[in-house]
């Protein structure tokens, strides 16, 4: 005898399959969000490490790994604000749309009290370190906040606001170990950090096409011949400043070496091996990325780095 309807047993289902896009939980998601893989930026900070012949000392290397760390704490605070005044836009994106924020899995206002907290333990941590490190970090806090609301949508001032953020960072990592700052390091710095702004710049216009205005609009302002030409100026001009940074007088006596001078094949194949990337391969997007994934790049970075220790440090009697 055939069973009532509503009497029959349920008849289990099959478990639905998870999709290959399942969310993940809220923490996975966070530390997505925060992007690990930019703090490569926050290395601009061991600069005055390096340069201020400090390697060596053991308290100066702690602050420095301290203020490095400070430094990934406020640049994942800034990411999740920009993705949160962002995520309508991301969502065009055919790579932004899967970041936790564009996507859904993370709510903006969860989105936002997280970097209200990371802020207030980085900014906390950063008042250990001394009055004149917690100025510049709340300084770059500040800036780059400023820069995920209005000051990205000007023209100019958008990268200009980038490249003033690395060279927070690289103050921030001379007051940090207490050595003085030079003023070649801000003008090295900014030289090189608008080249990559200007870089990422104009990916996202190539990348986008026509639909790079209405995914940022500030890009309707640049185009591509505008930012080769800006870029060509900046490149001749961060190899000369680097350059006369190595064979200055204040530079020789200093280091009581005119040998700096050997490193500079290694900026120059970089930038020229960046460049070919941009244009040949349609690079730029992520200049952290593309440190990390090319080979012949971090190799450059690699011997760039042992070359100026062994001028700087004469491991070798050199």
């Amino acid at each position: 005898m055939a069973r009532h309807p509503l009497t029959s047993p349920p008849v289990a289902s099959a478990p639905e399959a998870q999709p290959p896009g399942a969310p993940r939980s809220f923490l996975r998601n966070l530390i997505r969000s925060l992007r690990p893989e930019q703090w490569t930026k926050n290395l601009v900070i061991f600069a005055a490490l390096l340069f201020g012949q400090k390697l060596l000392d053991r308290e100066a290397v702690t602050s420095a790994l301290a203020a490095f760390a400070v430094f990934c704490g406020l640049s994942g605070v800034v990411y999740l604000v920009n993705d949160v005044m962002d995520r309508d836009a991301d969502r065009q994106h055919p790579t932004k749309s899967t970041r936790p924020i564009a996507s859904g899995a993370i709510v903006p206002s969860k989105a936002l009290a997280a970097a209200a907290a990371i802020g207030l333990v980085s900014l906390a941590a950063a008042w250990t370190l001394g009055s004149a490190f917690f100025v510049t970090a709340g300084t770059y806090l500040a800036l780059l906040a400023c820069y995920s609301g209005p000051i990205k949508h000007v023209v100019i001032l958008d990268v200009l606001t980038i490249a003033i953020g690395f060279v927070l960072r690289a103050v921030a990592g001379a007051v940090a170990i207490n050595v003085p700052i030079s003023h070649w390091l801000l003008v090295c710095t900014i030289l090189l950090a608008l080249f990559l702004a200007l870089s990422k710049r104009r990916h996202e216009i190539v990348l986008l096409a026509d639909n790079a205005t209405s995914h940022r609009r500030i890009l309707s302002e640049y185009s591509p011949y505008l930012l080769d030409q800006m870029i060509g100026v900046v490149t001749a001009s961060t190899l000369m400043a680097y350059a006369l940074y190595t064979v200055s007088p204040e530079t020789i006596e200093r280091f009581g070496s005119d040998r700096l001078l050997l490193t500079l094949p290694f900026p120059l194949y970089g930038i020229f091996r960046y460049l070919y990337l941009v244009h040949q391969k349609q690079g730029g997007g992520s200049p952290a990325e593309m440190l990390l994934t090319d080979r012949p790049l971090l190799v450059c970075v690699g011997f760039w780095v042992a070359a100026v220790i062994i001028i700087l440090y004469h491991p070798f009697g050199i």
